[in-house]
């Protein structure tokens, strides 16, 4: 086997925990009219496609602003805006209606290929478009008259998700629909973020011109809305701005995640979903709980949490004074002023790795996810330390630890400098992880 065969069937057999965790599951896909021009397209239709193929549920939603614009400059007219937003009187509704009923009429023809050799091959691929927005009028606004520029009024949700159960891919054009018969020229991001919070989308998937949101030069892999809102008052442009304020209204709105990636980037769907570091930028809702570095004023709630534990031999006692030194390794989660969980990491820089120590929460919060989610916040730092891999001790915990993807391993895995301080009598087991930057 060659090695580049070989690293097809690793990746593959990596994706298969993103396969089943996005099995079943809803995700809204917005593009807009640029995307659709770009010659990288039709791969994101074959994506699409394979998506379709491995059980997900999806909701595409198309934009068609340049087309728009192409064809009201064919005709010697120039479109009017106030504030960012179209002024769509009788005759430009009529460009609109052209435009996206056009567009909509080639996705549909993208996602109908089945030729042989072709990678849609054998897809059979039911496509549902239909009245699935209500619509109402923005009105006048500063003294400015919409015209036909509307808003959303209302999503059909039962009706998209009786198509989905039916196994088709529902399209949505920028279009709604009034009781009294009108069309109105909507906005993407507006039946986007309405949209996926109608039909409960586990994940709104933005495709934009660049990777996802940059803070300088750097990509931005990952923030919460909190984060989210400081990047919206830093130096944005304007295409970027429109994209984290629409995952944020729409995290905001109950989506649990939302993710912005190139339209242009051959596999960037695909990458972003099955994969650990993904390819753009996840926005993901505030935590109720605070997770925070612990300080030295936290000593004594985290020697509360780990007691039990030490005297029951799961832990390894710690002294106050040992807690004291080493109290910038720990990371705390608090709730109500009172530390109701805790974990550390001790980095092994020379070797590349770091120990995840002292996973503990409170008795009376058990369930709720949060030694998982103090886990996952500290695989991050080590990430972003530079180490490739975390390990773990353990003597009574070993099936939580595989259960968050954890590998049983040997003494030789560790540091030189550990396995001199491994103690046989706890002939504790030894557990390793590659690290990843994100959740699923």
């Amino acid at each position: 086997m060659s090695s580049e065969e070989f690293q097809h069937i690793r990746w593959f057999r990596d994706s298969a925990p993103y396969i089943n965790a996005h099995r079943g599951r809803t995700f809204v896909i917005v593009f807009p009219g640029e995307a659709a021009l770009h010659a990288n397209f039709p791969n994101i239709i074959h994506d699409i496609a394979l998506l379709h193929s491995l059980g997900v549920r999806l909701v595409l939603i198309h934009g068609a602003r340049p087309q728009i614009a192409r064809r009201m400059s064919a005709a010697g007219l120039e479109g009017r805006f106030h504030e960012g937003v179209r002024i769509t009187d009788t005759v430009e509704l009529s460009y609109v209606k052209d435009a996206c009923g056009s567009l909509r009429a080639d996705i549909e023809a993208l996602l109908s290929t089945g030729l042989p050799n072709s990678p849609m091959q054998g897809a059979s691929i039911s496509v549902t478009s239909g009245n699935f927005i209500t619509a109402q009028p923005i009105g006048v606004v500063d003294g400015v008259d919409f015209q036909h520029t509307g808003r959303v009024r209302r999503v059909n949700d039962r009706a998209i998700r009786k198509q989905l159960d039916a196994g088709c891919i529902v399209l949505l054009s920028p279009l709604g629909y009034s009781p009294t018969g009108e069309i109105f020229n909507l906005s993407l991001e507006d039946i986007a973020v309405r949209t996926a919070s109608a039909v409960g989308a586990e994940k709104l998937l933005l495709f934009g011109a660049d990777r996802g949101i940059f803070d300088g030069e750097a990509l931005v892999r990952q923030c919460n809305l909190s984060e989210a809102l400081e990047l919206l008052r830093g130096q944005l442009d304007d295409s970027q701005r429109r994209l984290l304020q629409t995952a944020r209204q729409a995290c905001t709105a109950g989506v649990k995640r939302c993710q912005i990636i190139s339209h242009a980037e051959d596999g960037a769907l695909l990458q972003e979903l099955f994969t650990h570091d993904g390819s753009g930028t996840l926005v993901g809702p505030d935590e109720y709980e605070q997770a925070r570095t612990a300080t030295i004023e936290d000593v004594g709630g985290i020697i509360e949490l780990i007691e039990p534990l030490e005297r029951d031999g799961v832990l390894v006692k710690r002294s106050r004074d040992v807690l004291e030194t080493e109290i910038d390794r720990f990371r705390v989660l608090e709730r109500d002023g009172r530390i109701i969980a805790c974990a550390a990491l001790y980095p092994f820089s020379e070797h590349g790795s770091g120990e995840l120590a002292c996973i503990v929460t409170h008795p009376d919060y058990k369930g709720g996810d949060r030694g998982a989610r103090l886990l996952r916040e500290l695989e991050q730092v080590a990430a972003r330390q530079g180490l490739s891999k975390v390990f773990v001790l353990t003597t009574q915990t070993a099936h939580w630890f595989l259960e968050q993807g954890f590998v049983e391993s040997t003494l030789s895995d560790l540091p030189p400098e550990k396995q001199s301080l491994y103690n046989l009598q706890r002939s504790s087991k030894v557990f390793t992880k590659l690290l990843s930057t994100r959740p699923l």
